[in-house]
């Protein structure tokens, strides 16, 4: 009877320990050309030292990155934002007022609370159209400004997720805790893991907990420079191109666009 006891324990141990094995390697070949793991590197609100510093830094290493702008930054760089989208590099929208909870003292004049879904739809069409007379691009990426996805307050909060899903193909978050599951993720709300302030060696162990499953790390950023607050180090940034672009790392590297049109023909 002991022994009974002991296998009824242990064949509900056994299955959900094989079950997890297979959920951890089920999408070991996921990626194109036998890579293990998608890497997308996001900056935020189209500031000077992106352009000034970063887009130089990635195009020496070959690699393309994505950037959510504010149209009002875009014209003080406007001639290096056009050399960064004509070098391979990828705009998204990031609003025309960047809106974010009123909580936020900065952020009271334009509040989430004081938004509704109409007037979020409007101002998210008119920043495409800015950009589009700009940079002679319509963005079809969108990042969550503050990461958050809703507008009102109390009984009259509303998601404006479904209003990003309408007029993008991805939307990204902020301050997320974990990469994305390609074969599940919800595109209008990726998440967005922070890489401002943080060494290569911070970065790394989450790109390797992320080959084991698969999965798709996105990485999101403000400012390219050595320190201050809301910076992605160039040390880090040298170093995670360099791993990223060797072979045996069986990293693929590539902006958020790119990944997510590869992974929707994918789940086809």
């Amino acid at each position: 009877m002991k022994r009974l006891a002991y296998l009824f324990v242990l064949i509900p141990v056994l299955t959900i320990c094989s079950f997890a094995q297979t959920q951890s390697t089920s999408n070991a070949h996921f990626w194109p050309e036998g890579k293990t793991v998608a890497l997308s590197l996001s900056f935020d609100d189209a500031r000077l030292s992106q352009v000034d510093a970063g887009t130089p830094l990635f195009d020496q290493y070959g690699v393309k990155a994505t950037f959510f702008v504010l149209t009002t930054s875009v014209d003080k760089r406007l001639n290096a934002w056009k050399t960064a989208l004509k070098n391979g590099h990828e705009i998204g929208n990031h609003s025309e007022k960047h809106p974010c909870s009123g909580n936020f003292a900065w952020a009271r004049p334009n509040a989430l609370e004081e938004y509704t879904l109409y007037k979020m739809k409007n101002e998210l069409v008119r920043t495409n159209k800015a950009i589009q007379d700009q940079l002679g691009i319509t963005p079809q990426l969108f990042a969550y400004p503050c990461g958050e996805t809703f507008v009102g307050r109390g009984l009259n909060t509303k998601s404006y997720i479904p209003v990003i899903a309408e007029l993008f193909s991805a939307g990204r978050g902020w301050l997320s805790e974990g990469p994305n599951d390609p074969t599940y993720c919800d595109m209008a709300q990726l998440t967005g893991m922070e890489m401002d302030g943080k060494d290569f060696e911070q970065i790394l162990p989450i790109i390797e907990n992320a080959k084991k499953t698969g999965h798709w790390v996105v990485l999101a950023g403000h400012e390219v420079g050595e320190a201050g607050n809301q910076t992605t180090r160039v040390a880090m940034l040298k170093k995670l191109c360099e791993y990223a672009q060797n072979p045996a790392n069986g990293v693929w590297i590539a902006p958020i666009g790119t990944v997510a049109k590869y992974v929707q023909e994918k789940r086809k």
